[in-house]
């Protein structure tokens, strides 16, 4: 029996699990690293950490298991992170995360100085403060010295990669988050290397997401205790991979994913652009493309309200208190913008926001408001999608907040969409495995693998009454942040 190893390189962990063909998974283990926030808004991590965390990881997740059948290793990741090597493939800097938000005057220059007509034609999508372009211009302007060491530009996966194999690699669905892609085309674009500065022989390769870019270097492959004949394949952006573990590929399939940040994921098999780019453009891991919308923090918000705000991480006991009653009445809303927006609002200064309260507002009234503000906020990016013609009726869901029964019914009535809930509940790292099974001949292709692995253990339906009580909350919800946006500059 073949083992494959699939890797999800997340912002707070690594999250390994050991699979066999027939979707069998075997063993899982995590390992945590820490976040840096030099500055507020400022969000970086050490990639030493993730090859510390590899290299613990795999042998322990093999302990038990016969090592010389692991026949590959795929790895979704943390997208839009930069990671920077020199010459000798030393790491030059911490990596900027995704969620990092120090680029507002680049992002500024991006779409009012280079143009946002000119970046969607060149890379179908917008700057937004979390992509991988404007970092590099904050490089440039920042810390020359560093912006001149660079000899290859990666993303958080690709280091990955590059650790086991030593190969320069970067798939279609995480570059697509770069803004320096030329999506339709997939390939880089020359004319937005140029505006950043740094040319094609410092991006790596480019690969589809279930190809094999190599096998795992000996000496590696010895410290991790597997042969040297392991395949690695490209992998792909953790939202690309979890839609590939949840069995969102080919034509209009959905995701809601609900870890750190939140999505909204419609796969197709044409490529399509938002005409307001208040959606990604992406290539998808399937080999097609997809929509998505990001907003920065989701279940974070629910984290931070009851682990750093009420002192305690019994989030189901915290829920317990919110009773029927209260669904739809809720007078407390929230604007979920901790780490400022992507999705749509794109807005870099937009904060976090409790309105509404009385001296009647209890703590289940907050816990409540931040459940639906998500919820809400994620509402915001599906009516995009749905002003563009897409039918979303039906969507999986995804991610540590997905195992709130709560949320999920909020989320349901809040959308008026039915949410299957996959049988695995193992994201991007399931998906990993499921490309790197495509790579090894295992499965022809991704939509046949996913026919065959992943199949749906419930379903939420919206309830027709919450419905309606929901549409006239949203409807106000809708209201605030325009009448506070311009206030967010001023309190910075």
């Amino acid at each position: 029996m073949k083992l494959y190893i699939g890797i999800d390189l997340g912002t707070s962990a690594m999250k390994l699990l050991l699979m066999s063909a027939d979707g069998t998974i075997h063993n899982t283990v995590t390992k945590e690293y820490p976040l840096e926030f030099p500055q507020p808004g400022w969000s970086q991590q050490n990639p030493e950490d993730w090859k510390k965390a590899l290299f613990e990881g795999v042998p322990e997740l093999l302990n038990g298991f016969d090592a010389s059948a692991v026949a590959g290793i795929g790895a979704g990741g943390q997208m839009h992170g930069l990671v920077v090597l020199d010459e000798n493939d030393n790491v030059i800097r911490p990596a900027i995360l995704w969620n990092d938000g120090r680029t507002a005057k680049q992002v500024d220059y991006l779409n009012n100085g280079i143009g946002k007509d000119k970046l969607s034609a060149l890379t179908a999508n917008i700057a937004f403060a979390g992509f991988t372009a404007p970092k590099i211009l904050w490089m440039k302007e920042n810390e020359p010295e560093n912006f001149g060491k660079i000899a290859k530009i990666m993303l958080p996966k690709d280091y990955i990669n590059y650790i086991l194999t030593g190969v320069h690699s970067c798939d279609y669905s995480d570059a697509s988050g770069m803004l320096l892609l030329d999506v339709q085309n997939k390939c880089w674009s020359k004319e937005m290397l140029e505006i950043c500065g740094i040319t094609e022989a410092q991006m790596p390769k480019l690969f589809e997401s279930y190809d094999c870019i190599g096998t795992v270097d000996p000496e590696i492959a010895e410290k991790l205790g597997i042969p040297g004949t392991v395949k690695v394949c490209a992998g792909a952006g953790d939202n690309a991979a979890a839609a590939v573990g949840t069995g969102v590929v080919g034509e209009g399939g959905c995701n809601i994913s609900l870890g750190t940040s939140g999505t909204v994921f419609i796969s197709s098999e044409k490529f399509g652009v938002d005409p307001n780019n208040a959606l990604h453009a992406f290539a998808h891991a399937d080999g097609g493309w997809h929509l998505m919308g990001c907003m920065l923090s989701a279940a974070s918000c629910n984290k931070w309200l009851l682990e750093d705000i009420f002192g305690t991480s019994d989030h189901a006991a915290e829920q317990a208190h919110i009773t029927e009653d209260k669904l739809g009445e809720n007078h407390v809303f929230f604007l979920p913008y901790l780490m400022g927006e992507r999705s749509p609002i794109n807005d870099t200064n937009a904060r976090g926001t409790f309105i509404g309260m009385t001296m009647d507002t209890c703590r289940a009234d907050l816990v409540l408001s931040v459940l639906e503000g998500v919820a809400f906020a994620i509402r915001d990016s599906v009516e995009v999608a749905r002003s563009l013609g897409i039918t979303i009726n039906t969507s999986k869901i995804c991610g540590g907040g997905a195992k709130s029964p709560l949320w999920k019914r909020i989320f349901a009535n809040v959308l008026n969409c039915e949410l299957e809930i996959p049988v695995s509940e193992q994201g991007p790292g399931m998906g990993g495995a499921m490309l790197v099974m495509v790579a090894c001949g295992e499965y022809e292709t991704v939509k046949d693998c996913c026919g065959k692995l992943c199949a749906v253990a419930d379903t939420v339906k919206p309830e027709p009454e919450l419905v309606a009580k929901y549409e006239a909350r949203y409807q106000q919800f809708k209201k605030i942040y325009p009448a506070v946006k311009n206030l967010f500059p001023e309190i910075q």
